[in-house]
């Protein structure tokens, strides 16, 4: 039986992510995805929000991306787009780039990490004991865990095998989806009654087609075939438009459901496999990516026994509100999605609303990912916050706070007296950087904020401690997030000197 630390069910880009996460932090990963290839039919979904671009950012990968998509303003609500290009961050925007691409670039990655991926297997049943987690796969072998992270959607094995509950919410609308071929010149643009027809390459323009259409039926029994496609399409339309050549056809709904716990002893879950919601908004990939840069860190410190195991439940009160919010916003975009008068007065409503700063740039930040704060208790404004990718002036040149985290290192970055705070015995876990940086600190609805002595920052970016000149609680936060001092100075740790 082969033995790794951490085996992840599911290779989209939640399980890469993740894979890449403890990859960088010396952790035997091994993905099983049931694809034989990366390649994914169609396009899927359809870009990146601000935040997620700014994780890929703090890895040092975020031009690869960037090179390949488009640029654009894709926050909205209910039909009302949301600007960000006045958000305090370097990527205000989002990117406009297909699934198949984005898997395609973590892949290449995760790749250069050396993470070996078991394809054309998947996971179809586990067996858990004391310490650890054996995976049976389709092919009759199977694999021993330490840890498992079911990354395997919506319909998780891992998840219904581990026992976890999954509540929510049933359907109330049904869609058709597909890419297909048109023999005639189809309209294209969103439709007021639901869906909506675009080329797949807007820069390209013409086919092939993706297609979105609402349907009458929300329950149904069967796949969905282009006969079922052709029909909806001359119902909406009046002609199919000779539709023809499918490169995928599939349904989706608006069924809301989230893991009642995202951690089941050593079984954890993320991305759809922990929540499904309605696509609309376009932030279930993005949750998805950053549920495993809160989690890889975390998972990581535990296998190398950094940190008690006690650790990965600050995983689960982290991200579940996170996406309990994405839960609610969908589900409230749905309902405003609605053609009836009463509805339509709603949405008119909430448009007039959303066209105010305040409003815009409240709701802007919670889609874009940019204005999620953890509860790590009361203090400066940035406890719990994304740290902003200021640029600052060292003894070595000026340096970007992101350039610090490419390594998935946590950081304390002092920008008071060079040498004040002492950390010898976390020497061998953190990054410790004296600095200078003249200004305030911005942050998203919250505007300016006074710059703080020092901040210590987690690998996922997020501030776990800010100082005020004194080194008042820092001892306290290194030892909550990065285990207990070292008398040496040289604890067992992911990315400790051999």
């Amino acid at each position: 039986m082969t033995e790794h630390a951490v085996v992840i069910a599911g290779g989209g880009p939640t399980g890469l992510m993740l894979a890449a996460e403890l990859a960088l932090a010396g952790v035997d990963v091994a993905i099983v995805e049931r694809r034989r290839s990366q390649d994914l039919p169609g396009s899927r979904a359809g870009g990146l929000h601000s935040r997620t671009i700014e994780v890929f950012d703090q890895r040092g990968i975020a031009d690869r991306f960037l090179s390949e998509g488009q640029v654009a303003q894709v926050a909205g609500f209910a039909g009302t787009p949301l600007d960000i290009s006045d958000f305090p961050t370097r990527h205000n925007y989002g990117l406009a780039l297909w699934q198949n691409h984005i898997e395609r670039i973590l892949a290449d990655w995760v790749g250069e990490l050396a993470v070996p991926i078991h394809r054309g297997r998947e996971a179809t049943g586990i067996v858990r004991y004391h310490t650890g987690v054996d995976v049976e796969l389709s092919d009759g072998r199977s694999l021993r865990a330490e840890y498992l992270v079911g990354c395997d959607g919506g319909r998780s094995l891992v998840r219904k095998a581990a026992g976890i509950g999954f509540p929510g919410w049933g359907p109330t609308t049904s869609n058709l989806i597909a890419e297909v071929e048109m023999d005639e010149e189809p309209v294209l643009g969103m439709r007021r009654e639901g869906g909506s027809i675009g080329p797949v390459d807007p820069a390209q323009g013409g086919g092939p087609y993706r297609v979105v259409l609402t349907e009458k039926l929300v329950e149904h029994t069967s796949e969905p075939t282009l006969q079922d496609l052709r029909e909806a399409l001359a119902v909406a339309y009046g002609t199919d438009f000779g539709t023809h050549s499918p490169t995928w056809i599939s349904r989706f709904t608006d069924v809301t459901r989230q893991a009642a716990s995202y951690r089941e002893g050593r079984v954890l879950l993320a991305g759809d496999a922990a929540h499904v919601h309605y696509p609309v908004g376009g932030q279930g990939l993005n949750t998805g990516v950053q549920d495993a840069v809160n989690l890889g860190w975390k998972l990581a410190q535990v296998v190398h026994q950094t940190s008690r195991g006690s650790l990965l439940d600050t995983y689960h009160a982290e991200r579940h509100p996170v996406a309990a919010r994405v839960l609610r916003n969908t589900m409230a975009q749905v309902a405003l999605s609605r053609t009836d008068e009463r509805t339509e007065a709603a949405r008119d409503t909430m448009t007039e609303l959303l066209v105010m700063d305040e409003p815009r740039r409240r709701l802007a930040a919670e889609m874009s990912g940019l204005g999620i704060r953890y509860d790590l208790g009361e203090g400066h404004p940035l406890l719990g916050r994304r740290v902003p990718d200021l640029d600052l002036v060292t003894a070595d040149g000026p340096l970007r706070v992101f350039a610090l985290l490419h390594d998935a290192r946590p950081v304390l970055l002092n920008l008071g007296e060079p040498g004040d705070l002492d950390v010898t015995p976390w020497a061998h876990r953190i990054s410790a950087i004296d600095a200078e940086y003249d200004g305030d600190c911005e942050l998203p609805v919250l505007g300016q904020v006074a710059a703080p002595a020092a901040v210590l920052i987690r690998p996922d970016g997020y501030v776990a401690w800010v100082g005020d000149g004194t080194d008042t609680g820092l001892r306290d936060a290194l030892t909550t997030w990065f285990g207990p001092p070292s008398r040496s100075g040289r604890a067992a740790s992911p990315w400790a000197t051999p």
